[in-house]
């Protein structure tokens, strides 16, 4: 596979000049809300009313949470699978989550354990999606959000977070900053803290793990890889640790292969598996580059990244790094041979797997990408 093959996953990306990178989203594809099935209003409605009884209002969330977040598809990309010479390729698609993003799955879970303890809030530091996941199910569970915005960052889905109630504060010159600010929110005002790296990391984990255990009702057994956009490093954790929990049972024959993907450059968890370093170690703030399309990937600081990094390794993984041309082309791939809109910083994954193919042949197996975005 190369570049200047017309059918491979990656084509030859734009100039920097080009019109297309004016436009990272393609078509305007971003993690889109979606609204509740209108048969849980009432639901809704019970869970988030502060008068009735707590145990009415956990009943009614759980029915939230069961019947919104999470089972998402897992779609077999043969068209793809042609293109890149690559045996049975699926795609876990988390577009179908209400914001459109894996990060619901945290966000619901950590609601539904404020709302069992007590908690009138929930605070949050974001760029973004994680933002706005939080705020719908805070909304939903009838608590007040508070959500930290790095100062100059304007992000796109400040909209939706404001119509659901949500406080935005801005805090901090970078995500990182904006995490410590909420952090003394929290403490100050005796709110939730649903950062990642808290006491809630057991939480996320086994929200994400979730996506694991979803992979396994469909195949039956795990993939022989599973590759996922690393930030933090919780997702790709999570999803580790689901499936470790498997193989622990036998409910799998074996352990998959932990594949990580990000920005060129500008993650620690990609950086310190190249470097072959013992653990995550952060990159100088001033060397991070935030654009449109590598904003959901990028810290100088990953959280979880020690736990991502010892499961890319421990499965005999590995990590694999992306321009934003490369992350765009990739967008476009899917949307034109599957038919599904991907958030190109989503793709990350996909290019390393893809990219290590092309280097080295993987045997004919299964393979699980996991990718936020939309369907067409």
């Amino acid at each position: 596979m190369t570049e200047s093959t017309p059918d491979t996953l990656v084509p030859t990306p734009p100039r920097d000049s080009d019109p297309a990178i004016g436009s990272l989203l393609l078509d305007g594809t971003t993690g889109a809300r979606q609204a509740y099935d209108p048969e849980l209003a009432t639901a809704q409605d019970v869970a988030s009313d502060a008068d009735l009884p707590l145990g009415d209002r956990l009943e009614a969330y759980e029915d939230l949470i069961d019947s919104e977040i999470g089972d998402t598809d897992l779609v077999r990309a043969r068209n793809l699978e042609r293109a890149n010479g690559l045996r049975q390729l699926y795609l876990k698609f988390e577009g179908s989550n209400p914001t459109g993003t894996q990060k619901d799955r945290i966000a619901f879970a950590q609601a539904m354990d404020a709302l069992r303890r007590g908690y009138d809030g929930i605070t949050v530091a974001t760029c973004g999606n994680y933002g706005a996941a939080v705020a719908m199910a805070a909304r939903s569970a009838g608590l007040s959000c508070v959500v930290f915005v790095p100062e100059n960052y304007q992000a796109r889905r400040l909209a939706e977070m404001t119509a659901d109630r949500a406080e935005i504060v801005r805090a901090g010159t970078d995500y990182e900053e904006s995490v410590l600010h909420s952090r003394e929110r929290a403490e100050r005002s005796e709110l939730y803290d649903a950062n990642p790296g808290g006491a809630n990391t057991a939480i996320q984990l086994r929200a994400y793990g979730e996506i694991a255990y979803e992979i396994y009702d469909q195949l039956r057994d795990a993939p022989s890889a599973v590759a996922v956009p690393v930030s933090n490093g919780t997702t790709l954790a999570g999803i580790h640790r689901g499936f470790a929990s498997l193989f622990r049972r036998g409910k799998t024959s074996r352990m998959p292969r932990m594949i990580a993907g990000s920005s060129l450059r500008q993650n620690p968890i990609v950086q310190a598996f190249v470097t072959g370093a013992a653990t995550c170690e952060d990159l100088p703030p001033e060397q991070i580059r935030e654009t449109e399309v590598n904003e959901p990937l990028v810290n100088w600081h990953s959280i979880d990244g020690d736990l991502a990094l010892a499961a890319v390794r421990s499965t005999n993984g590995w990590a694999g790094s992306a321009s934003d041309r490369s992350l765009v082309a990739a967008a476009r791939a899917i949307r034109d041979q599957q038919g599904l809109h991907a958030i190109p910083a989503s793709t990350a994954g996909l290019h390393a797997l893809l990219e290590r193919h092309r280097k080295t042949p993987l045997p004919g197996d299964r393979y699980v990408v996991v990718l936020t975005g939309r369907r067409s």
